[in-house]
């Protein structure tokens, strides 16, 4: 009898040493459990919008025409003029300060290049330019390249990148964006940049423009065929009366 008693105080000792065993194994496993968890919920170091990654901001750009001036021409062809014309034109528009002709000194087109000074400055006036707000600077070039005439004025213009940085493998790794599946640092970065590019008037992009007037006299027009005519909806015989209208 003392041998089985022994026998199972061994048996009950070594089922309790088990017991707390697997008990510890557990609470560590649980612990880093959550140590794991609070690690991935947390706050990624980069934002993951792409508009707030690839912010789209407010700069000032300068504008540039340059004029292709022939070593023995010194004046401008009817196409560089037409587009004189119309570059110098819209910096009413556009510009944030004055333009500046930039000439070339010491390519083989400089003395001709400086002959058609005066017919630039006179077409830039002529758009609506002060003469006090035209200045003219030279700039050294080699000779054996073929030089331009540079007009400039500096805008308004949005912008958004640099684009195509990559600083993370988009493939499987042990960074956190791959496990939970986080957009790549590049994406949205292209759509912001032709935003950019093909807007307008970048100041929309901050605040919306004020109402213009209604076209009065067009729109007492139309009520007065809806008013007569009825809705062409309900009425067939007006479509055609509103069709003719809206062309």
């Amino acid at each position: 009898m003392p041998n089985i008693r022994a026998a199972r105080a061994r048996r009950t000792a070594g089922i309790r040493l088990a017991l707390r065993t697997a008990f510890a194994i557990g609470c560590a496993a649980f612990v880093c459990g959550c140590n794991t968890d609070q690690q991935i919920t947390a706050a990624p170091t980069v934002p993951t919008d792409y508009r707030l990654r690839h912010p789209i901001t407010i700069t000032e750009k300068d504008r540039t025409f340059q004029l292709f001036i022939g070593a023995n021409s010194g004046a401008l062809t009817p196409t560089q003029r037409a587009e004189l014309l119309a570059f110098a034109q819209s910096w009413k528009d556009d510009a944030t300060g004055g333009v500046i002709i930039d000439l070339p000194v010491g390519s083989a087109n400089t003395r001709s290049a400086a002959g058609a000074l005066p017919e630039i400055e006179s077409i830039v006036t002529a758009s609506g330019v002060p003469q006090q707000s035209i200045a003219v600077r030279n700039y050294r070039v080699s000779a054996r390249n073929f030089a331009t005439v540079r007009v400039t004025y500096p805008r308004i213009a949005a912008q958004a990148g640099p684009c195509g940085l990559w600083p993370e493998d988009m493939g499987p790794s042990l960074n956190r964006d791959y496990f939970e599946n986080q957009p790549p640092w590049n994406f949205g970065c292209a759509a912001q940049r032709n935003l950019a590019a093909m807007v307008a008037d970048p100041a929309d992009l901050v605040q919306p423009r004020p109402e213009t007037p209604a076209y009065t006299s067009r729109r007492t027009y139309v009520m007065e065929q809806y008013r007569t005519k009825g809705n062409p909806v309900t009425n067939p015989t007006s479509q055609i009366d509103m069709i003719e209208m809206n062309h």
